[in-house]
């Protein structure tokens, strides 16, 4: 039988191991991160990311996220590199190294051949006087107290702390360049995310007839409208105009403070409800809902109501 409170204490101690690796990373960024990125920024072709063994595998995810924030980037296997992939890495790209020991035998042949056609090089390692470190234009200091396995040998604090260093790099170099979501929907058009970024309020919004009433009207009838418009909403109106809106929570608390069915609506409704354009992103439309802690927003073109957008549907 498994020992769940050893599994927990285990699962607690590598999360703890690991996040103060990074923490600790934190204070010793200084210029030569700055200048890593500079030189990113000056880059005229692609962040060409490499690594081994575990480092290989954060370096790919690392390559990932420079090419989803908009910095064209690809991953090189530096053994493949040694038998044809030379090819894919040209002299005006840079190249991000990934090393914790900084003596890998294959980076260390993948560097002589950029260095000689006159690629920049970045690395990420946790051996500051390495022939790596000595050999590239900027290193980044990627050493761990130790490692977060039992026996202080498997990669984890180290490559948590390497990820988590070109994240940082991915995303500061997005923000100088000023990336913005519109940026990031392009190059995610597919899933959920891409949905919500590239689509409009107006394409997922429940359009007219809505369920509307008066401010004048009895909170009895009220729920009748509500119920067939199958919403959990009610939008007030005056002379046309939106003036209120009551939902399912409305009515609760109303009902729990005493409202009767014969009161007004005018008693339950929230006056001036926060809205939305049709033009604007589903994503938009999302952040604004969870920022107020709603969860309908009515819907404008050109000052006209024209639909709602709940929660759900974004």
């Amino acid at each position: 039988m498994s020992n769940a409170s050893e599994i927990l204490a285990t699962a607690q101690r590598v999360l703890r191991i690991e996040s103060e690796a990074i923490a600790a990373a934190i204070d010793r960024l200084d210029q030569r991160f700055a200048e890593a990125v500079e030189l990113i920024l000056a880059c005229e072709g692609r962040v060409i990311v490499a690594g081994m063994g575990k480092s290989g595998l954060v370096a790919r995810k690392i390559a990932a996220s420079f090419a989803s924030l908009g910095t064209p980037s690809a991953f090189v296997h530096p053994a493949d590199a040694m038998h044809g992939d030379l090819g894919m890495i040209r002299a005006q790209d840079l190249v991000l190294l990934l090393s914790n020991s900084g003596e890998t035998e294959e980076l260390l042949r993948l560097l002589i051949f950029t260095k000689g056609q006159g690629s920049r090089t970045v690395l990420i390692t946790g051996a500051s006087t390495s022939t790596l470190a000595l050999r590239c234009d900027v290193w980044l200091d990627a050493s761990v107290a130790q490692e977060a396995c039992s026996y202080n040998l498997a990669p984890t604090s180290s490559t948590a702390l390497a990820m988590a260093l070109g994240d940082a790099l991915a995303v500061s170099a997005a923000e100088q360049r000023a990336f913005q979501q519109s940026d990031f929907a392009r190059f995610h058009p597919l899933g959920r995310l891409g949905a919500r970024l590239l689509k409009s309020v107006g394409e997922v919004m429940h359009s007219l007839p809505l369920p509307c009433c008066l401010e004048t009207t009895l909170v009895a009838e009220m729920i009748s409208v509500m119920t067939s418009g199958r919403l959990g909403v009610a939008l007030v109106l005056r002379d046309q105009q939106l003036i209120g809106i009551v939902t399912d929570g409305d009515l609760r608390r109303g009902l729990e403070r005493g409202v009767e069915l014969t009161n007004l609506v005018q008693d339950l409704m929230t006056p001036a409800p926060l809205q939305i354009d049709v033009r604007e992103s589903v994503e938009a439309a999302r952040l604004h809902m969870l920022q107020h802690k709603v969860g309908i927003l009515p819907v404008f073109d050109d000052g006209k109501l024209c639909g709602v957008i709940q929660i759900y549907d974004c």
